[in-house]
């Protein structure tokens, strides 16, 4: 997808120290069933300007386990077409940016699905 869109400069940012490692050359790729991949991966380098690899540890990335997660309920047909998700980073929590409202008197549980009333102050 970045080589159809002529991106020059690359950041991958992955969860596997491992990968990472071996990816950037620092780490010896020993694994078989992987030796291809790592060939892909330098095949595909070459045709950027700049690439950078990234290890963000599991505990520091929500977002990957979040979408992780998403995707895994999700039903996919093979054939279909998926729109990419446009993500935005925001200052502070979403819980923050929400509407003050005046606060509910009644307990979670209703009194009047009971039949009781709320004591008058």
């Amino acid at each position: 997808m970045a080589i159809d869109q002529n991106v020059e400069e690359l950041l991958i940012m992955g969860d596997s120290d491992l990968i990472i490692r071996q990816a950037q050359g620092e780490w010896e790729t020993r694994d078989v069933k992987l030796i291809p991949y790592k060939k892909h991966v330098e095949d595909l380098s070459k045709r950027f300007k700049s690439i950078e690899f990234k290890y963000i540890p599991r505990c520091h990335n929500e977002l990957a386990d979040a979408l992780a997660t998403l995707a895994s309920m999700l039903p996919y047909p093979g054939n279909a077409h998926i729109d990419p998700l446009e993500i935005q980073i925001r200052e502070r929590h979403g819980y923050c940016n929400t509407i003050e409202a005046a606060p509910n008197t009644q307990p979670w549980f209703g009194l009047e699905a009971h039949g009781l009333r709320q004591p008058k102050e």
